[in-house]
């Protein structure tokens, strides 16, 4: 019945439940959908219209929209309580190659109408650049070295501009390597089974991972825990160098451990995205993902986690 608090009676019962908007609904997206189907209204952007019968039957809503085009992304403005935002930046040059223009047509999209308690954006660890090995938090400055890390840099200050603009809950997640049995290119073994080489100990990098499954419940858990403008390193308790990451995956799996190069050669027989990697090292601190989100890592480190792999 109409109310002085609600003139207009009691909304209908889809209007009354959260809801989740997830940008980005590939295989992360689906995961985090999954913990939380269920408990609030799922709806998903996607831009390949023949993806809309797998997003139904996982129980989320389709909308139809492409965020290298704006305008198609009016029926979004005011539709979610919260969002996850999962899409990469473009790949392809653009221009301002710095920058990244999805994430900026989101946000404006955002702010047309009421907009989300909370925004969380999926970014990557690449920001930080090479830190020589050094344990990072989320208070060392970004000094992102390629493009694709420049423009998930831009991404973040877009996100965290429109948690000041609006005085919405914007939290961000820096993600290393993500890795899981049933996600495409999701363990080392093809690698191992190519016999890709790595660096020799004086010259190998730290790496980091998180499993796909504790990445969905550390997205879920910044959805309604995260910090207004808060970054999280999301990111396992592993501290391995690359070189015996990959010696340990072909101890588990009964391969042969890959080969080891010097640097000087890795840059001749390797491609560049490989090198890039290489180029890079650092120790994830995660403390603050524990501690303000309470996040317990499902697979506290990758060996436990590639344990969980069949045949591993």
């Amino acid at each position: 019945m109409p109310s002085n608090q609600n003139p207009l009676g009691a909304l209908p019962s889809r209007f009354r439940q959260q809801r989740v908007l997830i940008v980005g609904c590939g295989d992360v997206g689906l995961r985090t959908a999954r913990a939380l189907r269920g408990r609030v209204r799922l709806l998903a952007l996607t831009s390949t219209p023949a993806r809309t019968a797998e997003l139904r039957a996982q129980g989320i809503v389709p909308i139809v929209g492409n965020l290298d085009a704006p305008a198609s992304l009016a029926r979004i403005a005011g539709l979610a309580t919260r969002v996850v935002h999962l899409a990469p930046p473009p790949a392809d040059p653009q221009p301002q190659w710095w920058c990244d223009a999805r994430t900026l047509a989101l946000t404006r999209t955002l702010r047309r109408r009421s907009p989300p308690a909370s925004l969380v954006y999926v970014s990557t660890s690449g920001v930080y650049g090479d830190c020589a090995g050094e344990k990072v938090n989320e208070s060392r400055i970004a000094a992102p070295s390629t493009p694709r890390a420049q423009r998930r840099a831009d991404a973040e200050r877009v996100v965290r501009h429109w948690g000041r603009a609006t005085g919405g809950r914007a939290s961000i997640l820096r993600v290393p390597g993500i890795y899981a049995a049933d996600r495409e290119g999701g363990t080392p073994l093809a690698r191992l089974q190519k016999g890709t080489p790595v660096l020799h100990a004086s010259d190998d990098v730290y790496t980091n991972h998180i499993h796909a499954d504790d990445l969905a419940r550390a997205v879920v858990a910044a959805v309604w825990r995260g910090r207004a403008q808060r970054i999280y390193n999301a990111s396992d308790d592993s501290e391995l160098k690359m070189g015996d990451y990959f010696d340990l995956a072909a101890d588990l799996y009964g391969m042969p451990r890959p080969p080891r190069v010097a640097r000087d050669a890795a840059q001749e027989q390797l491609p560049l995205i490989l090198l890039s990697f290489m180029g890079e090292s650092r120790r994830l601190d995660n403390a603050r993902l524990k501690r303000e989100l309470r996040v317990a890592l499902r697979y506290p480190t990758v060996l436990e986690g590639l344990k969980a792999i069949p045949n591993a």
